[in-house]
């Protein structure tokens, strides 16, 4: 019979383990929420030096306001027994650029209780231009690209694609590492970042990539970058923050 993973690796076998992939973050925290265990990417992007910098501490103490706080009620939600899976966000490190990534969270048990969780964050990879049906995507990403503002319907890309919805679904996947629905909040949550880097009002900037209202604008924009609007606008005059790279088309389109 195979014995079960986690009986035969303890933690810091997995650890070391992750310490060999640099576009991936990996964690282990407590009931408290506090790090446990963490690669080596983590640490070299928080900018230590070391693990024991960053292990025994919260998401408040390694992390700037109000990310911190983001990562903490996260940490709350999966503790409670909701863990999260394939969760598109922009992740800010201290020491380098913004960049997109997919996170997943789930509680740890022991005897079936929670004390603890364990997460992953992948970087977003760069499309599969190998795939096959790439050069069909690369079409309707296109069109995404342009139309980012207006009201893209899945079925419509479909149709654009010359695909059946589950087509596209599974297709875009393989290619984008993304569903079309999380390419076009990327594209939105993209623009939203440069244009908060200016004068524009918010609800300007809201409307101009596609949101139906200001509070949908700031909660889409909350759940992907870990604060509003505001609170971005406000962190990027005192830091200089700045946005991920744009896909070459929307570089393109917005100077």
């Amino acid at each position: 019979m195979t014995t079960p993973l986690d009986a035969r690796h303890s933690s810091s076998d997995v650890q070391d383990l992750f310490d060999a992939l640099p576009d991936t973050v990996f964690f282990i925290k407590d009931r408290q929420g506090r790090y446990t265990h963490c690669n080596l990417t983590l640490v070299q992007r928080l900018g230590r030096k070391k693990r024991g910098e960053v292990i025994g501490r919260s998401p408040l103490e390694v992390f700037p306001a109000p990310l911190g706080n983001r990562y903490l009620l996260q940490d709350q939600q999966v503790l409670g027994g909701d863990p999260i899976a394939d969760r598109l966000e922009v992740h800010l490190y201290p020491n380098r650029r913004p960049g997109w990534c997919l996170t997943l969270k789930r509680p740890m048990y022991t005897d079936g209780a929670i004390t603890g969780l364990m997460g992953v964050s992948r970087d977003l990879g760069r499309p599969n231009s190998r795939h096959s049906a790439f050069a069909q995507l690369d079409k309707v990403v296109a069109h995404m690209q342009l139309h980012f503002e207006t009201n893209l319907r899945t079925p419509q890309l479909a149709e654009r694609a010359g695909m059946s919805l589950a087509q596209l679904e599974r297709h875009f996947r393989h290619v984008f590492q993304l569903t079309p629905q999380q390419y076009m909040i990327k594209l939105r949550i993209e623009m939203a970042m440069r244009l908060l880097r200016g004068e524009g009002s918010i609800a300007g900037i809201g409307q101009r990539c596609g949101f139906s209202d200001q509070s949908a604008f700031a909660r889409q924009f909350k759940a992907t970058v870990g604060m509003t609007p505001s609170e971005y606008r406000a962190l990027d005059e005192r830091f200089g923050m700045t946005e991920p790279a744009p896909d070459s088309r929307m570089a393109e389109l917005t100077g």
